[in-house]
């Protein structure tokens, strides 16, 4: 089924919802009450998968699915740009989160998991948390789990080390401590951060992706959200669904 379809389908049955609604009451349908923050159930946390390392740096080879990880920090206004976009082509992503971001943006947390999204940690300050003594880099894991707990319920579902594409044996380890059973890092990075353009960002992505690809993405950039629509459009036409990094090692 192709995005347009998916689209056509999730508009009619939101029709079919509305008319039966509307019948049975016999007034005018109007939406549930928003539900309150504290009513919420708690986001989900992290999952252990058995047979897997520690470190996962890409998913299953013989699905066609990959996983598009966002760096969550900077300008809020592309991090809503990009969701809004992965949301309209029927994609899920997962958000590594800075701590000191979500202080700046607690919103944007919720805006992420009720998009249907994987929460996660990404450290408290975006330091080089492999090269903190023991003390330090604790703090940063800790200390934006505290920040995803406060706001979600739940220390989120994945840790990835700021500054590094894998976790140092120590951080690692205080990793697990935390809470997070397997650190999450990528077998294809973007470059985006290095603000190569988006025709550079489309072609790096498109020509290391497969099966199982877990991709380096970030939010703050916008030759970011001018490549994902064209990335998005050439994974669909591949067959390759755009998940979660939980549906895409579950």
């Amino acid at each position: 089924m192709t995005n347009t379809d998916r689209r056509a389908v999730l508009r009619a049955t939101a029709g079919l919802a509305f008319t039966a609604g509307c019948a049975t009451s016999g007034a005018v349908a109007h939406p549930p009450p928003a539900t309150s923050p504290a009513a919420r159930p708690p986001a989900p946390g992290p999952r252990r998968f058995p047979g897997r390392p520690a470190q996962l740096t890409h998913g299953p080879r013989t699905h066609p699915r990959v996983a598009l990880t966002f760096h969550g920090n900077g300008d809020p206004g592309t991090a809503t740009a990009l969701l809004r976009e992965a949301e309209e082509h029927g994609a899920r992503i997962t958000v590594l989160a800075v701590g000191s971001w979500l202080d700046e943006h607690p919103d944007l947390a919720r805006r992420i998991l009720d998009g249907g999204h994987d929460l996660g940690n990404h450290t408290l300050h975006h330091l080089g948390v492999n090269d903190m003594s023991e003390a330090d880099a604790l703090a940063e894991i800790e200390g934006c789990a505290d920040r995803l707990r406060k706001l979600t319920g739940s220390i989120g579902s994945w840790f990835r080390p700021s500054r590094a594409a894998r976790a140092s044996p120590l951080v690692e380890r205080l990793a697990r401590r935390v809470g997070y059973p397997h650190v999450l890092s990528y077998d294809v990075d973007s470059l985006d951060f290095t603000s190569p353009g988006a025709p550079a960002i489309t072609r790096k992505v498109l020509g290391e992706v497969r099966n199982g690809s877990v991709v380096s993405l970030h939010f703050g950039y916008a030759d970011t959200v001018a490549a994902l629509p064209a990335v998005l459009e050439e994974l669909d036409r591949r067959g390759l669904a755009a998940v979660t990094t939980t549906e895409l090692f579950s």
